[in-house]
């Protein structure tokens, strides 16, 4: 046992104990001694600070899944750091409970799992994580990810101007802007950059609402709200119709999960409003395919009218390993006009790959033209480009091309 904090806590647990009793009684052990909660909590930190250093995005452990071991994901590759020693499954739970609010524990006993965000500050510099608390065959274990603390911009995004002009307020006052990808493919990086392109050219109100809240962005000529799901707001879904009445410009929510909270954005957007959101989703296509199918059949034809009307941009994006063992943003761009709304209306929605490809004057790319644009810089190999597309056909015909 690597850390004597936990030696009097051998012992303690009931060997018949689980799940929430398990957890509670850890929670009564830090509670005899607050000591112990702030040595535990110091050891949290001192593992959360080291992500800076070693460039990693996120970190694992507790639970028989981790094997005893603390996991760190570096540019995209998960593996487990033995120099940090075991940790036995009593040891990860009291570390993570020694970091979450009495109210976060009861979310996470009443629903299994619980999301959370968690500020320190080390040497005047602040570090923010999102922090997942969830079980694993009875035992509680925990994943963090950092939040960057440098905001990209859009030029470093290589976000192409006619597509920026559509995400900026100044030029555009309403819409549907969705940012999408799977879990870790930099939706949030990407998201935070464009919040941050408005907050700098124009004068406006932003308001954000998160599960949890990942970075803070200062009022700069915006003025910015920051709205926790949980904390100060009870929903997605109630927080977007919230913001209906605190005079908004733009409104951010986090993610599109469920149809009410779709419904509602699209209500917020067709009022007239600037809205941005993410979906866990792989391509445009995919996208407007999932907006719909969320729907009973006898609404989808209501819904397919609304999303054509109201949406201007989808980004989908993946981070792809580069030749020197980094990670670069591979993204597919559709930009709305009047073709797209058409092919969303009449259920062509097939035909919206060839728009893409054909319309890189508007700013347009699919995700295969992109990979083959970062492959001619050497910037990813061919086996990358191939493993990353989502049409495998279609990027096997770019590589072929002189």
């Amino acid at each position: 046992m690597p850390y004597d904090l936990f030696k009097s806590l051998q012992n303690y647990i009931p060997p018949n104990y689980s799940g929430i009793e398990y957890c509670q009684q850890l929670d009564k052990w830090l509670e005899e001694d607050k000591s112990r909660e702030q040595q535990a909590y110091k050891l949290l930190r001192e593992w959360l600070l080291l992500m800076r250093e070693m460039h990693a995005s996120d970190i694992d452990f507790g639970a028989p899944g981790a094997n005893r071991q603390i996991w760190y994901r570096v540019y995209g590759t998960k593996k487990p750091m033995k120099q940090f020693g075991e940790l036995e499954y009593y040891e990860s739970a009291a570390i993570i409970l020694s970091c979450i609010s009495p109210s976060q524990k009861q979310i996470l006993y009443m629903k299994r799992s619980v999301d959370f965000s968690l500020d320190l500050t080390e040497e005047g510099r602040k570090a923010r994580f999102r922090g997942t608390g969830y079980f694993d065959q009875g035992y509680l274990c925990c994943n963090f990810r950092r939040i960057n603390d440098v905001l990209y911009t859009i030029d470093g995004l290589r976000i192409p101007k006619p597509i920026a002009t559509r995400l900026n307020l100044g030029f555009e006052k309403t819409g549907l802007i969705l940012i999408t990808g799977i879990t870790g493919s930099g939706k949030s990086t990407t998201l935070d950059a464009i919040i941050d392109m408005n907050n700098r050219d124009n004068d406006g109100h932003i308001v954000i609402i998160g599960h949890p809240i990942e970075y803070v962005h200062d009022s700069k000529r915006c003025l910015v709200r920051h709205r926790e799901v949980g904390v100060d707001v009870l929903s997605f879904e109630a927080g977007s119709v919230e913001a209906l009445r605190q005079d908004p410009d733009i409104i951010v929510i986090g993610e599109m999960r469920d149809p009410r909270t779709i419904a509602t954005v699209l209500e917020i957007t067709d009022s007239g409003h600037k809205a941005f959101s993410t979906l866990h989703t792989s391509s445009a296509i995919d996208s407007i395919h999932r907006i719909i199918a969320e729907f009973p059949a006898e609404e989808q034809e209501r819904i397919r009218n609304r999303l054509a009307d109201v949406l201007t941009v989808i980004m989908s994006q993946k981070l792809v390993p580069t030749v020197d063992g980094k990670l670069v943003m591979a993204k597919e761009i559709l930009s709305v006009d009047a073709s797209v709304q058409a092919a969303i209306r009449n259920k062509n929605i097939g035909e919206i790959y060839q728009m893409m490809v054909e319309g890189r004057k508007l700013g347009m790319t699919t995700l295969e033209q992109d990979l083959l644009e970062l492959f001619k810089r050497g910037i990813i190999t061919n086996i990358s480009a191939m493993s990353y597309a989502n049409n495998k056909k279609r990027m096997m015909q770019l590589l072929a091309m002189p």
